[in-house]
C-alpha cells in the first residue's frame, strides 16, 4: 500500500483531473453499482456533507439512538444542517419499517417535516450488528409511501457484505445517499467516498468544498484506497472469525459479559460490570501486559479484530486477560 502510495499518479482534485481518484471514483461506483462517487477525508465528513446536500433546514431525521451521526459526530446534523434529530430505541441497532411509520410526522403547521431516514449498516455501538435488507426495503416502501429520504452510513457495509454474501450494490441500491469508509477493516489510511446520483454528487462537490475537503493531490490517498479494495476485501471474513474466537474467550474470563448475538461482523463488546471495577482500571491493567482495547459506555469495552490482529493475537489477548487479577 505504501508503494502504492509513492508511486501515484496524481493531478488536482480541486479541478477535478487527479487521475488516480478518478480512477476510485470510477472502480467504487461500478463495485456498488451507483451514478456518481467523491472521495471525502473522513466518514464523519462523508455522512455530514450528505445529509447537508440532502436536505432542508428545519426538516426532520429519523435515526437509531446509538448511531455513528448521533454519538460520535459533534452535533453535526444539527449544526451544519439545521436538522432536528429524531431518535429510535432499538435493542440490536435494527428499526423496524414499523418504528419508522409510527415516526412519520402527519402534515400540519406547527410539527417539522419528517424527511429523512439515516441508517448505519454495520453498526458500531451495538457491536458490529448487521441491518437485515428484508427490513431495509421494508423501510424503503415506507420512505416511498411518505416522500422520505434515505442516508445510508455503510462505513462497514464492507464487513456486512463479507458476511452475508450480499453483494455491495444490493445493499445501497434503497438509499439516496451512501457513505463508505476506505479504512477501518480496509485497512486505507485515510478517506471515506459519498455515492449516488449524478446530480445529488454535483451538489455535494460543493458541499465538500463549504466543509474544507476538497483537496490538491488526492491521488497519494487514493492510490491506498484503491489497494484496499484490491486486496482486503476478500479477507475481511477472516477478522470476523477472529472476532469469534476472541468474543468466546473473553466470555470466559471472570466478571467479563459477551453477548454472542451481537458478534456478528469484527467487532466485540464486553460488559465489565461484574469486575466492579471501572473501563479505565480494566485498561490500564490490560495495557501494561500489551493489550489495548477502548472504553464504550460506563461499564463497556470495545475490541475490534483487523488486518494486523491474527487468530494467535486473539488467543494470546485472552490468556493474558484471564491471567490478570481485577
Amino acid at each position: 500500500m505504501r508503494r502504492a502510495i509513492a508511486e501515484a499518479e496524481v493531478g488536482d482534485d480541486v479541478f477535478r483531473d487527479d487521475p488516480t481518484v478518478m480512477r476510485l471514483e470510477a472502480t467504487i461506483s461500478e463495485l456498488f453499482s451507483t451514478e456518481a462517487a467523491i472521495f471525502v477525508p473522513s466518514g464523519t465528513m462523508g455522512n455530514q456533507a450528505a445529509l447537508k446536500t440532502l436536505s432542508e433546514p428545519g426538516w426532520e431525521i429519523l435515526c437509531e439512538r446509538d448511531c455513528h451521526i448521533v454519538n460520535y459526530e459533534t452535533a453535526g446534523p444539527a449544526i451544519h444542517s439545521s436538522l432536528l434529530v429524531n431518535m429510535i430505541d432499538t435493542e440490536y441497532g435494527v428499526m423496524t419499517a414499523e418504528q419508522i411509520e409510527n415516526s412519520v410526522r402527519e402534515p400540519n403547521i406547527h410539527s417539522p417535516i419528517t424527511k429523512i431516514v439515516a441508517i448505519e449498516n454495520t453498526h458500531n455501538r451495538h457491536g458490529g450488528t448487521i441491518y437485515p435488507l428484508d427490513e431495509i426495503l421494508k423501510i424503503r416502501e415506507v420512505a416511498d409511501r411518505h416522500g422520505l429520504l434515505m442516508h445510508l452510513d455503510g462505513a462497514r457495509i464492507w464487513n456486512a457484505h463479507a458476511a452475508t454474501g450480499i453483494p455491495l450494490a444490493d445493499w445501497v441500491k434503497p438509499f439516496d445517499s451512501v457513505s463508505v469508509c476506505m479504512s477501518k477493516g480496509l485497512g486505507a489510511p485515510v478517506g471515506s467516498m459519498i455515492l449516488g446520483s449524478k446530480d445529488f454528487i454535483e451538489k455535494a462537490l460543493r458541499t465538500r468544498k463549504l466543509f474544507g475537503g476538497a483537496m490538491r493531490q488526492t491521488g497519494i490517498l487514493a492510490a491506498a484506497a484503491l489497494y484496499a479494495i484490491k486486496n482486503n476485501i476478500g479477507r475481511l471474513t477472516e477478522d470476523h472469525a477472529n472476532a469469534r474466537v476472541l468474543a468466546e474467550g473473553l466470555g470466559r474470563v471472570d466478571g467479563f459479559t459477551v453477548d454472542m448475538k451481537r458478534v456478528q461482523t469484527n467487532i466485540i463488546l464486553v460488559d465489565i460490570a461484574g469486575t466492579w471495577k471501572t473501563p479505565a482500571e480494566i485498561l490500564n491493567a490490560m495495557k501494561e501486559k500489551g493489550v489495548l482495547a477502548v472504553p464504550f459506555g460506563r461499564t463497556r469495552l470495545r475490541f475490534v479484530t483487523h488486518l494486523d490482529v491474527t487468530r494467535e493475537d486473539c488467543e494470546k489477548a485472552v490468556e493474558i486477560i484471564s491471567d490478570i487479577k481485577f
